[in-house]
């Protein structure tokens, strides 16, 4: 990771440092006016960065479709845009920045008085209470119950094996998964990343003959992929009305 702001300096090429000018960072069709290259010297671009500006444009067209002009529609691209960011930090460098998922607990926090958490708590224990207390209540067993479990059989492995299991980077994404979701479609999540994460780790090592042992799982882009189906898949988080 460059820890660089994504406001200044601008975009620039990091084989010939050259800024990029705004014709040359149109998302996707930049990148096949220019042919994959950059302008200045001709070094391929790689190929992730039009395929996160096609899973990106993708993810905010089925939520546009699926939500409409709503304050949840807001929510959820806001998520969708956390997720596609995290999967990637944490496939290619194994980094959950704090920008992004304490920034997303910040975030969902900010939109659960105004767009539903749901959640099977909430509507037992606070069932003629007003939704917006229903929503925070889901809220923040969500976080709690996603996060709390995984950072306890963490700090127990690597306690009993002399080595970190689990890096707090995948606690505090949890915690914001079960902002965003809630308990119940967080635990859905989780359990959905955990087992596409296990298959396809296997295949994958199994493919490359790499040594299970040493081998550092990208466990959290496993739960964003998976978490970032959920809301797109099952239509959650109504807006919040006559409070």
């Amino acid at each position: 990771m460059r820890d660089l702001s994504v406001v200044s300096p601008r975009s620039f090429c990091p084989q010939c440092e050259k800024p990029i000018a705004w014709y040359d960072n149109v998302p996707l069709l930049s990148f096949v006016l220019l042919r994959g290259r950059c302008r200045g010297c001709s070094t391929p671009i790689p190929l992730r960065y039009p395929l996160v500006e096609a899973l990106t444009a993708a993810a905010f067209s089925l939520v546009a479709y699926r939500y409409g002009p709503t304050l949840a529609a807001l929510k959820w691209a806001v998520f969708e845009s956390l997720m596609i960011v995290l999967f990637w930090t944490d496939l290619e460098e194994r980094i959950l920045p704090d920008e992004f998922t304490l920034g997303g607990v910040v975030a969902g926090a900010a939109f659960a008085p105004f767009v539903f958490v749901s959640g099977v708590l909430g509507q037992l224990l606070l069932g003629d209470r007003k939704p917006a207390w229903q929503s925070l209540f889901n809220m923040t067993v969500g976080a709690a119950l996603l996060s709390g479990p995984i950072w306890m059989a963490g700090a127990i492995y690597a306690k009993l094996r002399k080595r970190e299991g689990l890096g707090l980077g995948d606690v505090k994404l949890l915690a914001m998964l079960g902002v965003f979701l809630g308990v119940d479609q967080g635990i859905w999540a989780l359990l959905l990343g955990a087992v596409g994460g296990s298959i396809v780790s296997v295949v994958y090592l199994l493919l490359t003959r790499k040594d299970p042992g040493s081998y550092e799982l990208p466990f959290g882009s496993f739960l964003c992929a998976a978490a970032a189906s959920v809301p797109l898949w099952n239509r959650m988080g109504e807006t919040i009305t006559g409070q």
